[in-house]
C-alpha cells in the first residue's frame, strides 16, 4: 500500500538537483519536447521546464518512472509556465460556482 502512496506522490511532485551547474537530476518529467545542445525543453507535472547551457546532453531518461538525467554546462532553468493566469482562471470558477 505503501508503494501506491509513493507513485502518486512522484506524479504529482517534482524535485530538481544540480550539481556544480553540471549535473541536473529531476524527476516528475513527463515528455522531452525538444532538445539540442543549448537548450531542453521538458513537460513536467508542474509546467514547462527550459533548461539553458552549452553542451547539455541527455544521459538518462525514463519517462515510465519520470526521470531525466541532464550533464553539461547549465546556465539557465526556467518554468515557462504562466502560473497567475492558471490561478485566476480558478478563483474564476469557484466564483461562478459560489454565485449559481
Amino acid at each position: 500500500m505503501e508503494e501506491g502512496r509513493g507513485a502518486e506522490m512522484s506524479q504529482s511532485a517534482q524535485d530538481l538537483t544540480l550539481t556544480n551547474r553540471e549535473r541536473l537530476e529531476a524527476t516528475g518529467v513527463q515528455k522531452v519536447v525538444s532538445f539540442d545542445e543549448r537548450e531542453i525543453a521538458l513537460e513536467t507535472v508542474i509546467g514547462s521546464l527550459i533548461l539553458e547551457g552549452e553542451g547539455l546532453h541527455i544521459t538518462h531518461l525514463d519517462l515510465t518512472a519520470g526521470e531525466l538525467v541532464v550533464e553539461g554546462l547549465i546556465v539557465s532553468i526556467k518554468y515557462a509556465e504562466d502560473r497567475g493566469k492558471k490561478i485566476k482562471m480558478k478563483g474564476k470558477n469557484i466564483l461562478e460556482r459560489l454565485l449559481k
